[in-house]
């Protein structure tokens, strides 16, 4: 966040949840609620001693803008069981004993509270394009914003414009809080702590592990479309009876705990014919909603795209993306990468029409959930538009366009009546 300007945002009592965050003012789908730097940010490593150091260079605060200080941040050790708080006993140490003796000495308390903030609040930082994840950063304001499993806003990593910060105190990344739709004023501001694409009381399983609270969320409370996750294929008005259901569904849990170790291994070619053989046994069973089928058809699309192997891949990325489509929110991130990833797998298969259709449908997703100033908004727009130009080829001429494609991928000249031609790989 920056000095310059007022975010309109509020602290307020959120009840059971504690603080909060709302809005001062009405906002609409892919508005910056506010940018913020990282208190510190680190590659996967010491990021209490950075936190540490912080607080005893620079008083805890990033800014006049620092809505909330690290000591008025949960740590929940109290809820904490008695394995982890053994576990974070040994880290507390390590960090003493890593700790230069020449700086100013802090308590045992203080250190597992900052670990407890850690581990409730530390948000994962990704490389430029948000593909590989690569460290570790504590934003104060965002950890003010409360969890909800479909929220209305998102929050994504974007390199700013932090000029009216002190350089010397700051990593280069900060986060933005995206609204997701239209916001009203006095609405609180929730983002979602997990992915939603697990059942409810999976999700809150997961909450209650990681961040020690019961979700109430209205779509934890009513179980929204836990039925769609867990959907079975009707077929003729018949449905599967319990014991095939049970049946399948432990046969895929099992299968995707042997893709998992076929793919941690590089042997890609079993982690196929695994998922060929489950979804031959999910197909006539699950409903093209169901978790454990999409969670084969995301695997196989991906291995078989690496293997290049790309109309078969093409094929499960477009039945995962309709699947996605009828669980995600319409503007949520994920569900706008994997329309990226299909439209790539479908282009590479020469299927343009698709291809076209996917990035323009992702490109709409991540203009909201990223802005068009992001590194994967801008491939995006670049793939946008080739995909535009070869698909006005396509309809013109499609034998002309096959000739051009076949000539590009087999890094061949190519010439139309006498005339050299180039086109975009």
């Amino acid at each position: 966040m920056t000095v310059e300007k007022q975010d309109p945002v509020e602290v307020f009592s959120a009840g059971e949840k504690g603080r909060g965050l709302r809005l001062t003012q009405p906002l609409s789908a892919g508005d910056v609620v506010f940018a913020e730097a990282s208190f510190a940010a680190v590659v996967f490593d010491s990021l209490a001693a950075r936190i540490l150091w912080r607080i005893q260079k620079d008083t805890g605060l990033v800014s006049d803008a620092q809505l909330t200080t690290l000591d008025l941040l949960e740590d929940h050790l109290s809820k904490m069981c008695p394995e982890d708080l053994k576990e974070l006993k040994v880290d507390v140490q390590q960090l003493y004993n890593y700790w230069p003796k020449k700086r100013k000495a802090v308590g045992e308390d203080y250190v597992s509270h900052i670990f407890g903030v850690i581990n409730c609040n530390g948000f994962t930082l990704s490389d430029q394009r948000g593909l590989q994840a690569v460290g570790v950063g504590l934003f104060p304001n965002l950890c003010l914003v409360n969890h909800s499993c479909w929220p209305n806003c998102t929050i994504i990593l974007n390199h700013g414009n932090q000029t009216a910060l002190d350089a010397s105190f700051h990593s280069k990344r900060r986060i933005e809080l995206r609204a997701l739709g239209n916001i009203s004023e006095g609405e609180e501001l929730t983002v979602s702590y997990v992915d939603f694409l697990n059942v409810s009381k999976d999700r809150q399983r997961l909450l209650k592990q990681q961040y020690f609270f019961d979700c109430k969320c209205e779509h934890c409370t009513s179980g929204s479309k836990d039925d769609l996750m867990t959907a079975s294929r009707d077929a003729d008005g018949q449905k599967p009876s319990a014991e095939v259901l049970k049946e399948v569904t432990e046969f895929s849990l099992q299968a995707l705990v042997k893709i998992e170790e076929a793919r941690t291994k590089g042997n890609f070619h079993e982690v196929v014919k695994i998922c060929r053989e489950c979804l031959q046994k999910q197909d006539p069973v699950f409903g093209d909603t169901n978790l454990h089928l999409l969670r084969v058809l995301s695997t196989a699309s991906e291995v078989l795209s690496f293997q290049q192997q790309f109309h078969e891949a093409a094929r499960y990325a477009q039945r995962m993306v309709e699947g996605y489509t009828k669980l995600y929110h319409p503007n949520n991130a994920q569900l706008g990468m994997a329309m990226m990833r299909a439209g790539v797998t479908h282009w590479h298969a020469g299927l343009i029409e698709a291809a076209h259709g996917l990035i323009c449908r992702a490109y709409a997703v991540l203009l909201v959930t990223h802005g068009a100033h992001h590194p994967i908004t801008k491939d995006l727009e670049a793939m946008r538009t080739q995909t535009e130009m070869e698909l006005r080829l396509f309809k013109e001429n499609e034998c002309v366009y096959q000739s051009m494609r076949e000539a590009v991928l087999a890094s061949k000249p190519l010439s139309i009546a006498g005339e050299h031609v180039q086109i975009k790989a």
